[in-house]
C-alpha cells in the first residue's frame, strides 16, 4: 500500500550524527513491501549496555519475549529488525523463528545469541518466512557501515510499515566537559496507544553508564513520552524501545542515578524520545491534526493522565476535530466517562485560547467562531480543568478521518 506523506510530517529527515562504534546495514527480504528495504542490522561495540521497555499486551510477540529475557544481562552486541511481519501469535514456530534469525546474526558477527536483540513489526498471526529472511540476514554483516547521516536515514526507512515518513531525532548532553551524543530512530503510525504503541524505537548514545542507570532513565523517559501518545487507543503486541549505551565517549562512567551529570543526560534522552513520540502522532494514519490535550486540577497526575487519554481516545472528540467542529460538549462527555473525580460545576474547557465552558455551563461571551478558527489549524490545543486537586498531565493525539478507515480496512490487501 503506497500512502501519501502525512501533511503533519517534518519538512525533512534530520541530519543525524554518527555514534562511534555503531555500524548499520539494511536489506530487502520482500516480506510484505516491494522495492524497499525491510530489514535492519545494527552492530554495537563490545561493552555496550542495553536498557529496554516493552508492550504490556498479554499477547506479546516472540521477539518481545526474546528481548525481555536478554535484557536481564544488561548488555548486547547487535540488533536485527524486520518490518512487514510481527511474528506475533505464532506459537512455538514463532519462537524458533527468532532463535533461527538470531543464530544467523550471531554466526555472522561472532557474538553470542543472548547478545543479539530482535524486533519485528507488521501483520499479526502470520508465520515469519525464516528461510527467506535468513538468506538476506546472512548478507548484512559484510554490508555494515559506520553510522552517520546516510546510515540513519536507511535504518529509519527499513523499519517502517504504514509509516509515511522515516523518523529520527538527536540531542547532546554535557557530562561535565564530555559531550554525549544521543541518536534515535522510530517507527509508528497506527495501533498507537499506551502502553506503549505499535511502535519500535531504538536509541543510541556514546555515553558510559551502568545498566541500572540506563534502565532507570529509560523507564522514566518512556512514561513521559511514548506512554503519553495515542492515535486509536489500540495497544500493539510488538512495542519495543531499546537504548544502547556504547561507552565510546570514554567519560567517567555514570554509576549512580544521583550522579550530578544525570539530569543533563535525562533531559537529552527525553528530548529525543519526545521528538520521536510526536513524530509518530504526526504520522497517525489519516491524520490531519496534531492535537495536544492537557488536563489540570485533577486529583493526581495519574488521574489527569487518565482523563486526558479519555478525551484523546474518544472517537466523537476525534471526529469533531477532523470536521473542525467546536463541539466542546463531547469533551465534557469524555471527562465524565473517564472514571476519575471531576467537579461538574467547576469544570472549565478551552479550545486553543478560547474558553468554551466554566462553572458547569457555557462561558458567557464564548466565541464559537474563535474556537472554530483554532480548529482549522494543523496543530490544536485542548485543555480541561476539572477542579478537584493539583494533578496535571498532557498527552498527544491526532484527529480521526476517513483516511484512517481506508488504511486499516485494506491493510492486508
Amino acid at each position: 500500500m503506497s500512502l501519501p506523506v502525512s501533511p503533519l510530517a517534518p519538512a525533512s529527515f534530520p541530519e543525524l550524527p554518527p555514534v562511534p562504534g555503531v555500524r548499520i546495514a539494511t536489506g530487502a527480504a520482500g516480506l510484505r513491501y516491494k522495492n524497499r528495504d525491510d530489514l535492519l542490522l545494527i552492530e554495537v561495540p563490545e561493552g555496550t549496555i542495553v536498557a529496554g521497555a516493552f508492550t504490556r499486551s498479554l499477547c506479546p510477540s516472540a521477539p518481545v519475549d526474546w528481548c525481555r529475557d536478554n535484557l536481564r544481562l544488561g548488555a548486547g552486541r547487535a540488533l536485527v529488525v524486520n518490518s512487514g511481519n510481527a511474528n506475533a501469535f505464532t506459537g512455538k514456530q514463532g519462537e524458533e523463528a527468532v532463535r533461527s534469525v538470531v543464530r544467523t546474526v550471531s554466526s555472522g558477527l561472532g557474538v553470542s545469541p543472548p547478545e543479539v536483540f530482535m524486533a519485528s513489526t507488521g501483520v499479526i498471526g502470520e508465520q515469519l518466512p525464516v528461510d527467506r529472511l535468513n538468506a538476506e540476514v546472512a548478507l548484512l554483516p559484510d554490508a555494515l557501515q559506520d553510522s552517520g547521516p546516510a546510515g540513519w536515514v536507511a535504518a529509519a526507512g527499513a523499519i517502517r510499515t504504514t509509516d509515511t515518513f522515516a523518523k529520527g531525532a538527536a540531542a547532546t548532553a554535557d557530562l561535565g566537559g564530555a559531550k554525549a551524543t544521543i541518536v534515535g530512530i522510530a517507527k509508528g503510525s497506527g495501533m498507537i496507544a499506551p502502553d506503549m504503541a505499535t511502535m519500535l524505537s531504538f536509541v543510541f548514545t556514546d555515553a558510559a553508564l551502568s545498566a541500572d542507570v540506563a534502565q532507570s532513565l529509560l523507564s522514566q523517559s518512556v512514561t513521559s513520552t511514548y506512554n503519553r501518545i495515542t492515535v486509536d487507543s489500540d495497544t500493539s503486541t510488538s512495542d519495543t524501545v531499546l537504548w544502547f549505551a556504547t561507552g565510546s565517549l570514554a567519560n567517567d562512567p555514570i554509576a549512580s542515578i544521583d550522579d550530578p551529570r544525570v539530569p543533563a543526560l535525562r533531559a537529552a534522552l527525553d528530548r529525543v524520545n519526545l521528538d520521536l513520540a510526536h513524530q509518530i502522532v504526526r504520522d497517525g494514519e489519516g491524520a490531519t491534526k496534531f492535537v495536544e490535550v492537557t488536563v489540570t486540577s485533577a486529583e493526581s497526575d495519574e488521574a489527569a493522565s487518565t482523563i486526558a487519554l479519555a478525551i484523546a481516545n474518544s472517537p466523537l472528540v476525534k471526529t469533531a476535530l477532523a470536521a473542525e467542529d467546536a463541539n466542546w460538549g463531547r469533551i465534557v462527555m469524555a471527562v465524565g466517562k473517564a472514571g476519575q473525580r471531576a467537579d461538574r460545576d467547576a469544570l472549565s474547557i478551552w479550545i486553543g485560547d478560547e474558553q468554551c465552558a466554566e462553572g458547569g455551563m457555557v462561558r458567557p461571551g464564548y466565541s464559537e467562531a474563535a474556537a472554530t478558527e483554532h480548529l482549522k489549524q494543523p496543530e490544536v490545543r485542548i485543555r480541561a480543568d476539572v477542579g478537584v486537586g493539583q494533578g496535571h498531565a498532557t498527552v498527544w493525539t491526532c484527529d480521526l478521518t476517513h483516511g484512517y478507515i481506508d488504511i486499516n480496512a485494506g491493510y492486508r490487501s
